[in-house]
């Protein structure tokens, strides 16, 4: 017969039992169900977190298979935090799970984000508009948010604090900004040191169709380095080290790069490396300004 304490018994000595209560008690919320986002709910699920609030409104597709989690033939058409919901059940049919087969927005963003004690992104790399709205509220209500995704062969993640550095004051994000400078604009905050460009094709990605190079195996990095920082976050929030302190760890070219930027993007070097990157995204492939 499944149990609580006999599923997640392995994880004390590593925390204790009062803190695995309290992993039991937290609820994290989680926004996107794909690459990354489907992995950390079943990573964290394993941790024994007791309580999720799930939100993704795409279907799973063939397009999905070489690198999200819930990406299976029995799963081809089905809503992503639906599907992913049954598969965390499977881990701990005891979960307090809520479901929202929805995009987060405006008209639920209080209610995604109710009583959460965490915020997990795993929104696509090209959603900057939630992505901005969703920090942005996590932070005025006092709740700690964690951004973890993959990058190439690697994974870069950075956490703020409610009481900390802003979202959009590390990344520099405004309301005036483009399409095409958020995204410059998050892709150098996350990646400072940028340890995957000597092996990534950039021309394979794309604006207009919103793709870029993946590998299941960045996910998986991702969501390890997440559950460390939620763990912390959940549990031990003085050993935290959030924004501007970023970090990336590529297992290709095994390097770990970490550092803090006092001004996160609006130091003079990330200036200079967004407006590079921008050239050659507008230069490089001038017959297609889609591309990057």
């Amino acid at each position: 017969m499944w149990n609580y304490q006999r599923a997640f018994e392995r994880n004390i000595g590593l925390i204790d039992e009062e803190e695995q209560l309290r992993l039991r008690n937290s609820r994290v919320a989680i926004a996107g169900m794909g690459g990354v986002g489907g992995v950390h709910l079943m990573t964290l699920a394993r941790l024994g977190i007791g309580r999720f609030t799930i939100a993704d409104p795409d279907v799973f597709t063939v397009a999905n298979f070489n690198r999200q989690y819930g990406a299976t033939v029995p799963n081809l058409g089905r809503n992503k935090a639906e599907a992913m919901a049954e598969a965390a059940l499977g881990v701990n049919p005891e979960l307090d799970i809520r479901v929202m087969p929805s995009k987060v927005g405006p008209q639920n963003i209080d209610e995604f984000l109710s009583d959460a004690d965490l915020y997990v992104d795993g929104l696509d790399f090209f959603a900057t508009d939630a992505r901005r709205l969703v920090f942005g509220q996590a932070a005025r209500q006092g709740v700690w948010s964690i951004t973890a995704g993959p990058i190439g062969f690697s994974t870069a993640w950075i956490t703020f604090d409610p009481k900390g550095m802003s979202f959009d004051d590390y990344f520099d994000m405004r309301d005036d900004m483009d399409e095409l400078d958020r995204l410059v604009a998050f892709v150098i905050g996350l990646t400072p040191r940028a340890t995957h460009l000597p092996y990534t094709d950039l021309s394979k990605a794309s604006i207009a169709e919103q793709r870029g190079p993946s590998a299941s195996l960045a996910c998986r990095l991702a969501s390890g380095v997440l559950a460390a920082e939620a763990i912390a976050v959940l549990l031990r929030p003085h050993e935290t080290k959030p924004a501007p302190h970023f970090f990336q760890f590529d297992a290709y070219r095994r390097k770990l790069s970490r550092g803090r930027l006092a001004f996160g993007n609006r130091g003079v070097l990330q200036r200079i490396k967004r407006a590079v990157l921008k050239r050659r995204i507008l230069g490089g492939f001038a017959d297609d300004p889609g591309a990057v």
